[in-house]
Order: C-alpha cells, then structure tokens, then sequence
C-alpha cells in the first residue's frame, strides 16, 4: 500500500515539475527536508541579502536558521515583528523584500499544470514574487500540489487561510470555523489573489518541490 501511494505521488510530482518547466520556471525535486535546505542554499550567495516571505514552510526546514549561520543577511518581518519593532520597521523590512538579492518564501498551492497560486492580506509577498529581486526560490511540499486553479482558490480559502487566520490568532470566522466565509473582518488575511500563470518575463523564479508536507 505505501509503495502504491509512492508511486502515485511520484507520478503527481513529475507531471507538476514538467508542467512549471513548460511555464519557464526552473524547478526542481527534493525528497526530503534536508536535500530542500541543500538545494536552497546552493542557489543563494553567502553575501546575498536575502528576503522571508512570510512562510511556516521555511520554518519547519530550519532553511532561516542555516542561512544566518553562514552569514546570509534575511530581511525578516516576523523576527522583526518579534524582537518588537514598531510598524514602521516592520513596514521597511517588508519593503526590502522588493529591492532583496534573493527573495524565498512558499506558495498556498502549485497546479500540476505549473501555475502558482497566493493569496495575501497586505501584497507584500505576491508582489515580491511576481517583480524586484534579483531571483526568487518558491519551496513547496507535496501536499501543496493541486489539480487546477480552481482546487488551487478552494485549497486556500479553507485550507490554508483559516489555519494562518488561527496561526495569527486573527478574529476572522474562518479561524473559528475552519471555513472561509468571504468575511469583512478588519483582520482578513484574503485581501489580494496571485496566478503566475507563466514565469513573469523579468524574473528568474526557481521552483523546489520537496517530497514531504510542509507549511499550509
């Protein structure tokens, strides 16, 4: 039974990379959490600032972690937000996501067509994705991987949303209800919606798939 669900997912992984690499991305396979972190910080200069997209998924890889440690300097909202920065500091390091050497964060979900899928509250990270740094590693688990756009929204707005609404302990019904209710809470996370539908012309996006569940 296990060598079957393996081989489904491998099936699943393989149609998602040729799908991204047709949509110009570059992408690549990691099978597990610590060839992830390897594959990242082979593609990232040790003199490299380097901006966190707000991501549970880098997180769990320890990725922030093994990038200080070798003298990377991260652009990091959430230590920011933290150590106690007022919004002012917290709104500048969001800034430099924008004019960052490498910017990384996750995606809420990747069609096996290559489309990548995100939903923001502010548009900070979107639109870092999308124009500014010099390059942007996208790191994925497998069980952000969808069938299409649709299953893609669907996946956000009661998979991922309510549980970062929980995360962040906003006062949104989803974070009671664990569905999206398409509210009009002042602390609504679903504020702005991204489909990468090709890679844009002027930014260099690599794309890791990593054989595990990560993030949300």
């Amino acid at each position: 039974m296990i060598e079957a669900r393996e081989w489904h997912q491998e099936l699943r992984v393989e149609k998602t990379l040729e799908g991204l690499r047709r949509n110009g991305f570059d992408s690549i396979y990691a099978p597990d959490m610590e060839a992830a972190v390897l594959t990242v910080l082979e593609l990232i200069p040790e003199d490299a600032l380097v901006g966190i997209g707000g991501s549970v998924t880098l997180r769990e890889l320890g990725l922030l972690e093994a990038l200080e440690d070798r003298g990377n300097r991260l652009a990091n909202h959430w230590q920011a937000r933290e150590r106690g920065a007022s919004a002012e500091e917290i709104m500048e390091v969001r800034r430099q996501h924008i004019n960052s050497d490498i910017f990384i964060t996750s995606t809420n979900a990747v069609t096996e067509a290559g489309e990548l899928i995100n939903v923001d509250g502010g548009g900070q990270r979107v639109a870092a994705m999308i124009f500014g740094p010099r390059k942007v590693v996208v790191v994925a688990g497998v069980n952000k991987i969808v069938g299409d756009i649709d299953e893609g929204l669907d996946r956000v707005r009661n998979v991922a949303a309510p549980m970062n609404a929980k995360r962040l302990n906003r006062g949104t019904p989803c974070a009671v209800t664990g569905v999206c209710s398409d509210c009009n809470s002042e602390d609504r996370i679903c504020n702005v919606t991204s489909i990468i539908h090709r890679r844009p012309r002027d930014t260099d996006i690599t794309i890791i798939l990593v054989g595990e569940a990560l993030g949300y």
